[in-house]
């Protein structure tokens, strides 16, 4: 039994539970509706473009609200912070699942998507702070192991869920399943609830507050400083790099307003992030590491699922199948990392992980149209595991760097990194690989003259822009691996 701040005793079991379940739920929706861009499209009556708005809007919100997770951690009492977010995940959800299916409503999903993406934003640096606070360092290895479940299984799972449900009707447990879109929100929307209502009796007050100064002016460099960098690159994909008035001056905008943000943090005696963890090389080469962990992941994931479908003609859900084996592998070793991160240390962890992580994508960068999709499911499943090793120990060594006091401001920067480097990933693998495709694409022409020939050179030009955005992925995972030859051994001060 632990004390929170009021004295009171309490489960930290039942809160690690609640908080990972509920950001678990969250988590899901990050890409469940990729899988579901065509469903989307027939119900709304809407073109790829705006469907694709659904993914868009929720990644955008998610990442420009990460930097308010301390400023709220640290106003208000842990319980009712985690109630209201949990209450506004809910909604969103419900939002999302109620609205009708016509155009002129496709608005009303969106509000439910932003909804959902700005209470998960919170939620997931909220988590880590909350186990680096009620668990004492060695019991908060392996807590933190388990919270990438949330972090990368929770989003592997994502596409497979709703592969699944989209497929066909089901019948699960007595209850029938219709392959109805809306059922995509259902699973979410009974965990958010259940853990709503536990949370009521359960969650208790363990972050301690303090009196913090409402600087609306940081709020607002915050919010329209990352939404606008955010917005340049998630635009990246659709309009190219050199983009005025949809990428470069939404980024640049972007950048200028983080720099003043930045630079009136380390002028504030109470900041309302403290950027000042970033000079601390314990936080920031972890950090880092993390980053680059994600960019090598996106290098895969976010391409393979649409090579699977295209190139080698799996339906949504066999694509789902083939890549279940790696999220399942993710989630069975994400709690055992936290065990070894405490026997082995973070850089034997870091330099193993990364090894796997780059010997699991070097054979895509040379796969064909023949490739089998079992021996995809191999390799992928290594660079899984490989991820698995290295992403929740580089948190809670950047965690251990400062105090129980400064964890709030911790997680809300490792996350914030986190989310930059994921979206600056997408942008640069989306940009690339469309031009290179766009390059080596046949002329219209050869369509009339020589189908075969056209649909014989379209294949390889698509297979060109595969290989290239693989390739981007395993030059991340190498440069990871050399940095990670830069941590400290275990022992070391």
């Amino acid at each position: 039994m632990s004390q929170d701040i009021h004295g009171k005793t309490y489960h930290a079991t039942f809160v690690l539970l609640i908080t990972l379940t509920a950001t678990f739920a969250g988590s899901l929706m990050q890409t469940t509706m990729a899988t579901a861009m065509p469903a989307l499209m027939k119900a709304f009556q809407i073109s790829f473009s705006t469907a694709q708005q659904a993914t868009t809007w929720f990644l955008l919100v998610n990442g420009a609200v990460v930097p308010l997770s301390a400023y709220l951690a640290t106003k208000f009492p842990t319980k009712w912070l985690s109630l209201g977010l949990y209450s506004l995940l809910l909604a969103g959800l419900l939002i999302s699942y109620a609205t009708p299916s016509a155009p002129n409503d496709w608005w009303l999903f969106l509000v439910g998507r932003v909804l959902a993406a700005a209470a998960f934003g919170i939620l997931l640096p909220l988590m880590q702070t909350i186990i680096a606070t009620i668990f004492p360092p060695k019991q908060m290895a392996v807590a933190m192991g388990l919270s990438g479940l949330v972090v990368g299984l929770a989003p592997a799972l994502g596409p497979i869920l709703s592969g699944w449900i989209l497929s066909r009707n089901h019948w699960l447990f007595g209850l029938f399943i219709s392959q109805s879109w809306r059922n995509i929100f259902l699973v979410p929307i009974i965990l958010v609830a259940c853990m709503l209502i536990l949370a009521i009796f359960q969650m208790k007050d363990v972050l301690p507050n303090r009196a913090v100064p409402r600087d609306f002016t940081s709020l607002g460099l915050s919010l329209v400083g990352f939404s606008s960098l955010l917005l340049g690159l998630t635009n990246v994909a659709t309009v190219g790099w050199w983009n005025v008035p949809a990428v470069l001056t939404p980024g640049i905008v972007g950048l200028l307003l983080i720099c003043v943000f930045i630079r009136r943090q380390l002028r504030l005696d109470i900041p309302f992030l403290n950027v000042r963890v970033f000079l601390n090389k314990a936080f920031t080469l972890p950090t880092v590491l993390v980053v680059l962990v994600m960019m090598a992941m996106y290098g895969v994931e976010m391409m393979l699922p649409t090579y699977l479908q295209n190139i080698l003609g799996l339906t949504p859900f066999q694509s789902g199948l083939t890549l279940l084996g790696g999220a399942l592998f993710m989630g069975g070793l994400s709690p055992v990392s936290g065990f070894l991160f405490n026997r082995v240390g973070v850089r034997r962890l870091a330099l193993f992980g990364f090894s796997l992580l780059t010997l699991g994508t070097l054979p895509f960068a040379f796969i064909t149209p023949t490739t089998s999709a079992r021996l995809i499911a191999i390799i992928y499943a290594l660079r899984l595991i490989g991820i698995a090793l290295v992403m929740m120990p580089l948190t809670i060594s950047a965690m251990n760097a400062f105090p129980q006091s400064m964890a709030a401001h911790a997680s809300t920067a490792n996350n914030m990194a986190r989310q930059l480097g994921a979206s600056v990933a997408v942008a640069l693998l989306s940009s690339v690989t469309q031009n290179i495709i766009s390059q080596h694409m046949p002329t219209g022409q050869l369509k009339v003259t020589d189908p075969l020939a056209y649909a014989g050179q379209t294949l390889a030009a698509s297979m060109a822009g595969f290989r290239i955005s693989f390739c981007i992925g395993l030059v991340f995972a190498v440069v990871g691996l050399g940095v990670a030859w830069l941590l400290k051994p275990k022992g070391d001060r």
